[in-house]
């Protein structure tokens, strides 16, 4: 009964701190990923809009919308935003413009 206990109590323990690092594991992940994409950006001040979206861990992408002020004059201080895609793998971090479609 003993050894029962035991382990039971060892396991307890070790899968609070399990979850405790998957947490902070995500938390530095999602860092990386806004630090990575904002340098990435070709916006002045360029931040995170909304949440990212998570891709399983085939595709290993993730994705987050970034918005800020086009810097070339001749777009007049105007906002846009760009969609990031996150390679988790390689942690590099590609931006395209983006328009959604509006009817």
């Amino acid at each position: 009964m003993k050894p029962f206990c035991s382990l039971m109590v060892a396991y307890a323990l070790f899968s609070g701190v399990a979850q405790a690092s998957s947490s902070q594991a995500w938390n530095e992940h999602r860092q990386q990923m806004l630090k990575a994409c904002l340098a990435a950006s070709q916006f002045k001040n360029a931040h995170a809009r909304g949440k990212p979206a998570e891709f399983d861990d085939q595709s290993g992408m993730s994705a987050l919308l970034i918005e800020g002020v086009y810097p070339q004059k001749h777009m007049k201080q105007r906002t846009g935003t760009e969609l990031c895609l996150y390679d988790r793998k390689q942690q590099r971090a590609y931006v395209s413009e983006w328009s959604p479609q509006t009817k």
